[in-house]
């Protein structure tokens, strides 16, 4: 199964915020750091804020933040709010189905067992799992290392005092 773009660009938001060392961020940090277009993670910013995975603050001084720990986000419903209707072949669609065998097919219960098994994998992990590489990912996003990973750094020779 495929996630669509959306669902795509929702968990690289919650990524990114999971990684920030004050936990904050505007639509066009994020948009930077992955190269997506502002205008898409604005839809994608409201949708989560709507569904409560953000909290978004207007303003000055506002940005884009969790509005849950990591460890409670939970990717199976993050991808469920984000695609709630997958299908995965035209027989799901019950209007726009023209497959001639539908009625006895049985491809489309074995398709459904492997959605709610994909959805069962997803289930299994949280946002808080997806971000325990935090400084590496921080790395590749050119955002400032947590102060943790920081703290762990060691000084270069000849720094160490």
């Amino acid at each position: 199964m495929r996630l669509n773009a959306f669902t795509d660009y929702s968990l690289r938001v919650l990524i990114y915020l999971a990684i920030k060392d004050d936990g904050r961020a505007t639509i066009a940090e994020v948009s930077r750091s992955f190269g997506v277009s502002e205008h898409h993670l604005v839809k994608v910013v409201h949708f989560l804020g709507k569904a409560g995975f953000l909290l978004n603050v207007r303003g000055r001084g506002g940005g884009l933040r969790l509005a849950l720990p990591a460890s409670r986000i939970n990717v199976g419903e993050v991808v469920r709010a984000a695609e709630p209707d997958p299908r995965p072949a035209e027989c799901f669609d019950r209007e726009a189905n023209t497959c001639g065998i539908a009625p006895v097919c049985r491809l489309r219960r074995v398709l459904d067992d492997a959605v709610k098994a994909f959805h069962a994998v997803l289930d299994q992990y949280t946002l808080e799992d997806l971000v325990v590489n935090r400084a590496r990912l921080a790395s590749v996003l050119m955002i400032e290392p947590p102060v943790t990973a920081r703290a762990n750094r060691r000084p270069a020779k000849g720094l160490a005092k």
